[in-house]
């Protein structure tokens, strides 16, 4: 019978930190490398794709800046809600339970068009362009499913590792954002990954506002030359590439923390 007993991390090293960062740089690259092909890919494709390429390389950076800016903010969204929810003032609870209640219970499409249509008219000083407002709308939806992510990944820490850290003199404030949130956060990566993937293919929503990103991209060229087959079928190309490339980095960062996590004994890989 073992106790759960808490051991402290190791500070990272400076190679550990030089990884981490050539990772980023690695993935920006590979983002780079994967537009430059299908660039190229989609100029030498026949009609009606060739002529309008350029239309549709636009469309998925748009794309791309939108899952990345969303992503980044929902997860500081998800994070707070998260810990939020398992606050024990019911002030921080209540508006939060709340919170991600109502923005899983309502179609995205609904949340970009009022943040984009209703917000604006409460008071001019709301007014957002196109982008900001679906950043803000896919940030928030995104966040309240992020949030139950991280909310039970924290529950998945066993408690001996809070008690322990509080006995060594830790006050709650440090055991949290030192102890336990890093190892959650660790737990919870793999689904935080799906959520971004899920992110990136709801971001088409961001046409009905008029966002010119990857599906609206396609819908103008399929209107324009009556040829949907080729068109939507590109669209759905492009749409894997750049989800694969997504799930192929996120599980290189999944084996590094693994790696430095120093793993678990009953991890079979």
């Amino acid at each position: 019978m073992t106790t759960d007993t808490y051991q402290p991390s190791r500070k990272p090293s400076f190679s550990s930190t030089l990884r981490a960062l050539s990772g980023l740089a690695i993935a920006g690259l590979a983002f780079w490398a994967l537009f430059y092909f299908m660039s190229l890919l989609l100029a030498h494709a026949p009609e009606p794709i060739g002529s309008r390429s350029e239309l549709l390389i636009e469309g998925a950076q748009k794309t791309l800046s939108l899952t990345v800016w969303s992503g980044a903010l929902g997860l500081l969204v998800g994070v707070g809600l998260g810990l939020s929810k398992l606050s024990r003032h019911r002030w921080l609870r209540w508006p939060a339970d709340s919170t991600v209640a109502i923005l899983r219970g309502t179609p995205l499409l609904v949340q970009i068009m009022f943040i984009y249509y209703a917000v604006p008219s409460l008071h001019p000083s709301l007014n957002m362009t196109d982008f900001l407002a679906c950043v803000v709308a896919l940030s928030l939806n995104v966040g309240a499913y992020n949030a139950e992510v991280v909310r039970g990944a924290i529950l998945a820490i066993p408690r001996g590792q809070t008690e322990a850290a509080l006995s060594l003199g830790f006050t709650p404030f440090q055991t949290m954002f030192w102890v336990i949130l890093p190892q959650s956060l660790r737990v919870a990566l793999l689904p935080l990954i799906n959520n971004l993937v899920a992110l990136l293919k709801d971001s088409s929503l961001a046409s009905s506002v008029g966002l010119l990103e990857l599906s609206l991209a396609g819908n103008r060229i399929s209107s324009e030359t009556f040829q949907p087959v080729p068109v939507i079928s590109t669209i759905a190309f492009v749409y894997f590439l750049m989800t694969t490339t997504i799930t192929y980095f996120a599980g290189r960062i999944e084996k590094f923390l693994r790696i430095e996590g120093g793993g678990s004994s009953h991890d079979p890989r």
